[in-house]
């Protein structure tokens, strides 16, 4: 696919020395290609609409698992200082 731009590219460009309208013809693939290739953008927000929607999912992921671990760790830790108190009550 990329190969077939790039030769509709430079026929467009040797088409130009004929007649500049081909330049121009050109010039609105070379940007074609840049602007939605890469997502395009919109307005002054950077990154498009589908980067925003898998960072968010990332977000939510992350929070999911720190809610669910930190769950389990708080027990752990509970246990732990329970632990600690018994043996410092059987010690002293």
């Amino acid at each position: 696919m990329f190969v077939l731009l790039f030769i509709l590219l430079a026929v467009l460009i040797g088409l130009g020395f004929l007649d500049a309208l081909w330049w121009v013809a050109a010039a609105v693939l070379v940007f074609a290609l840049v602007h939605y290739g890469r997502g395009g953008t919109r307005g002054w927000r950077r990154g498009s609409d589908a980067e925003y929607g898998e960072y968010r999912d990332y977000r939510d992921r992350q929070e999911r698992w720190d809610r669910r671990y930190r769950r389990q760790r708080r027990g752990r830790w509970m246990r732990q200082e329970r632990r600690d108190r018994q043996d410092r009550e059987h010690r002293g």
